[in-house]
């Protein structure tokens, strides 16, 4: 075993959540080592469409305060879109109403009702995000900071040789922790040639299993989508596929005829509510969860690795 340090973080976990949570701890002054199964670029985080919004996670109240601290990170982060992967770009909800919507849409900035000719609609400049791109920048910023990566598999959390674990293992909670309220929401995504379209569309609905929506990111246009509650394969359906660009097609025509570049399949690591609580493990060590994001990691990472380093070392919080 590695000797014990009594000032070390290992954060669990190499998707956004992870990275992010990491580089909030080294930027503290911590010392930190990310324990990742597999690279960033393999994992759920890496297949994400990646648009800022509140999607398909709980609870509600603690999730605005999350996203929006997120939010404007991103803002700032946009400044420099080519390094960071963050871009504040232009779109409407399709079927999103700001009634129903919690108490954080009212702090969005220009969120406001427009006329789509299809009913209620929110047009907003959100953050979109290259995720490869991003990974590839927190991952950066991290070893900048002094923190390690390692590819390393976990099986006991508690084993784990550090005097601070941060559990960011999303998916794999379900059995790491083990805890079974962890389940996979299996999203299927599909990269075509651009036609020329500059502005994101979302028309989905909160527990729907079929969505429509369109990104413009640089590799291509991201069409989406699915969430296939407790489904586990990785493997792209065809079928599922030519359904998803047809959806997107019967909104902007264009994108039939577009050229298909790639096909993706993510589990999103759903559970009722995210779990960012601290644990005591013996000898007085400490275990921080921080998974449980479903559809919104993106969205909320910064404001969870901000709660999550808090939680860990409470009297510098």
């Amino acid at each position: 075993m590695e000797r014990e340090l009594s000032d070390e973080v290992i954060v669990v976990g190499g998707g956004v959540i992870g990275l992010t949570t990491a580089l909030i701890l080294a930027r503290s002054g911590r010392r930190v080592r990310v324990w990742a199964r597999e690279p960033a670029a393999r994992t759920t985080s890496a297949v994400a469409g990646a648009l800022w919004w509140p999607y398909r996670i709980q609870p509600e109240q603690l999730v605005g305060e999350w996203s929006l601290a997120s939010l404007a990170v991103y803002e700032g982060l946009a400044e420099q879109a080519r390094e960071t992967g963050v871009r504040m770009v232009e779109g409407v909800h399709l079927g999103v109403r700001m009634d129903e919507l919690g108490a954080w849409a009212a702090r969005v900035p220009g969120l406001a009702r427009t006329d789509a000719g299809t009913g209620a609609a929110l047009a907003a400049r959100l953050p979109l995000i290259d995720m490869p791109v991003h990974l590839g920048w927190l991952r950066e910023r991290l070893l900048k900071a002094g923190g390690l990566l390692e590819q390393r598999e976990v099986t006991d959390l508690a084993g784990v040789p550090a005097s601070v674990v941060v559990n960011c293992t999303g998916l794999g909670a379900r059995s790491l922790v083990p805890d079974p309220a962890v389940r996979p929401v299996r999203g299927q995504l599909v990269v075509v040639e651009n036609p020329g379209i500059t502005t994101w569309l979302t028309s989905a609905a909160e527990h729907a299993a079929e969505s429509t929506y369109f990104f413009p990111q640089p590799e291509g246009l991201i069409l989406g989508g699915t969430a296939e509650e407790d489904a586990w394969s990785l493997e792209p359906d065809p079928r599922v596929a030519a359904e998803i660009v047809a959806r997107c097609a019967a909104v902007r025509p264009e994108i039939a005829g577009a050229r298909v570049l790639a096909h993706r399949v993510g589990l999103r690591p759903a559970r009722p509510a995210v779990r960012l609580e601290r644990q005591l493990l013996p000898g007085g060590r400490v275990l921080v969860h921080n998974y449980g994001h479903g559809g919104a990691g993106v969205t909320v990472a910064w404001g969870c690795a901000r709660e999550a380093a808090g939680l860990a070392f409470p009297a510098a919080a």
